[in-house]
């Protein structure tokens, strides 16, 4: 199961994040999401956990619960939607 982790504090990390969720079940992988220019956390990452079950009761546990001073948003995470690509040749300025 994928878990969207959001709010999360800029100070967490990977492995922080893996030992929070360790405590329902088989982390498989932790993926926190960075800024593309920066490299600084965005706030938000995925953890894969090895069976729904194990993920619900994270899920059921963490969601709203505090952690490094932020109250976390956790749910399933949706599978990404495809978004049309920008062209700028048509732009008139």
């Amino acid at each position: 199961m994928n878990i969207y982790v959001g709010n999360l504090s800029f100070q967490a990390d990977e492995q922080a994040v893996g030992d929070l969720f360790a405590q329902y079940g088989e982390v498989l992988s932790v993926r926190m999401i960075t800024d593309r220019e920066t490299g600084r956390p965005r706030g938000f990452g995925f953890v894969e956990m090895a069976s729904s079950e194990e993920g619900q009761a994270a899920i059921d546990a963490l969601n709203g619960q505090e952690h490094l001073g932020r109250q976390l948003n956790i749910n399933e995470a949706q599978p990404r939607q495809e978004r049309p690509r920008r062209s700028f040749s048509n732009n008139r300025y």
